[in-house]
């Protein structure tokens, strides 16, 4: 229901931590960034589209990461396609969460074997995802929670051109500027609210002394997206 936009310095622990909060319960869906490394296991989803392309690495590097990548990549279709079928309640809860025990693990031999690859890169890639393995599940654990951070992708797409073609801010003011008001746009979209309705009720607010209508929703979001 809510997207926030913060304009840093760095991406880095301290102002991942600042945005998402450091409490456990709600979950957060992130790549394999190390500024997320911070997040308990059972508390954070791995993208699977983000591995997806890891793997289509691997295929495209050739010889000994090939068929790493491809057994892969093929893995992740199985998943989607069980997860599609979760969405179109073609599936029950309980047989997902069956299948993608049985996948769970036919992955992680699939790793495990791309962890003794010949080409150091697969090696290394597939060690690290390794390292991270049970917060690639969270989304078959925790019912509700997406296996992508496509939200928050697509989220972000309007502001990363807008910065390309303007060329960012140059003073903290302007970036606060500029990062309420992406969140404020945003925000209204996934709402179905008039932006410019309710800029103008916050405009009327403030000049009549009253509180700035809220864009938080009565009921709150359990997941986050990074």
């Amino acid at each position: 229901m809510i997207t926030v936009f913060t304009i840093a310095r760095k991406r880095n622990a301290q102002v991942a931590q600042a945005v998402l909060g450091t409490q456990e319960e709600p979950i957060a869906v992130t790549d394999r960034w190390s500024a997320y490394d911070w997040i308990a296991p059972t508390s954070r989803q791995i993208c699977w589209s983000h591995l997806r392309r890891d793997f289509q690495a691997m295929i495209d590097r050739g010889g000994a990461a090939e068929p790493i990548g491809q057994k892969l990549l093929r893995l992740s279709n199985r998943l989607f396609r069980w997860w599609h079928r979760l969405e179109a309640e073609k599936v029950d809860w309980w047989h997902f969460r069956t299948a993608m025990s049985r996948l769970r693990r036919e992955v992680k031999a699939a790793l495990e074997d791309g962890a003794r690859c010949d080409c150091p890169r697969t090696r290394g890639t597939c060690a690290e995802i390794l390292r991270v393995e049970e917060s690639l599940w969270t989304f078959a654990r925790v019912e509700g929670v997406p296996p992508t951070n496509n939200a928050a992708e697509r989220a972000e797409r309007h502001a990363v051109i807008w910065r390309r073609i303007s060329g960012g801010t140059d003073s903290a003011a302007g970036s606060r500027f500029v990062e309420r008001m992406l969140t404020v746009v945003a925000t209204c979209r996934q709402q179905g609210r008039n932006v410019l309705d309710y800029l103008t009720s916050c405009f009327e607010a403030a000049r009549g002394g009253q509180a700035i209508p809220s864009l938080v929703p009565a009921k709150q979001p359990k997941v986050k997206v990074a």
